[in-house]
This record gives structure tokens, sequence and C-alpha cells, in this order.
């Protein structure tokens, strides 16, 4: 996704009410209403969950369509990831509804973190987030000054 759509950034800690609803950031509302028609996909990802504004998730669809299930890495794949997947709207109040299976899933009880990641956002349960921030914190120093760092111009 380039700079014209904008891209997701930041962290922000939302609080999911009883109804599995969490109200979206502003920022991120703002970039879903004005370029994706309030919609996003909703899924299964490592200990969180990953939303991609529909069109982001269509040319993801489009991309897995043209993998063959003979290859067992795309059929795990297409069963965790893409069977995984929910449409959810934003609704008049900024919140999107996150399905039961995919908040039990991730863990999301009630403290939320949304993460922005450029075109996409991971949402995690708030203590599963700090622990995987802490780990990646430490893991930085490892990449640092590596080649992973040096294609991203660093």
């Amino acid at each position: 996704m380039n700079d014209i759509k904008g891209n997701f950034r930041n962290k922000f800690y939302h609080t999911v009410d009883d109804k599995g609803r969490v109200s979206l950031p502003a920022r991120y509302r703002e970039i879903i209403s004005t370029h994706y028609n309030d919609q996003l996909i909703i899924t299964n990802y490592d200990s969180c969950l990953l939303a991609y504004p529909y069109d982001a998730w269509v040319t993801l669809e489009e991309k897995y369509n043209q993998l063959s299930i003979m290859q067992p890495e795309v059929e795990i794949f297409g069963q965790f990831f893409i069977a995984g997947a929910s449409e959810c709207s934003v609704d008049k109040l900024g919140r999107i509804l996150i399905p039961p299976n995919l908040r039990e899933y991730a863990g999301l009880e009630k403290n939320v973190v949304f993460v922005g990641m450029g075109s996409r956002i991971q949402i995690w349960d708030k203590q599963r987030w700090e622990e995987t921030f802490l780990v990646a914190k430490e893991k930085f120093s490892e990449i640092k000054g590596r080649e992973f760092l040096a294609k991203l111009g660093f």
C-alpha cells in the first residue's frame, strides 16, 4: 500500500465490550472510511489477529488463488488464514464486531492493542502484545546491521 491511501502506524489501546465490539483508533477509522468503504477483513495470525482493508485482502486472495493446493504449505495457509477470515464492517460509532471464534483464538477478552503494520493492522490481547514486544525489542538488536535492514534502506 502506498502513502496515497495511507499506512497504518503506531499502537493504540482499546477495550472490547461485552458484545465483542471495539472502537477502532480514530486515525485508522479515517483511513478505512476514506479509502476502503468501512470494510475490514480480519483473520487468524500468530497469537493475534490481522486486519486488512478489503481491497488489500482481495489482492492477497487473488495471489493465493494462483497457488496450487497440492503444496502442503498452501493448503495449511488456506485452512488457517483464508478460511479463518471474517468480513467486519465499521459501524456508525467507529466500532467493529470481532467474531467470537477470532476473539477466542487471539485471547481477546477486555484490553486490546491495535498495532499498525503498514498495509495491515495487528490486533493483540494487551498482555500478549507486551510480552511479544519485549521479545521483539531484544531480537531487534540481533538484526540491527544485517542484510534485512539494509534492504529497507537503513
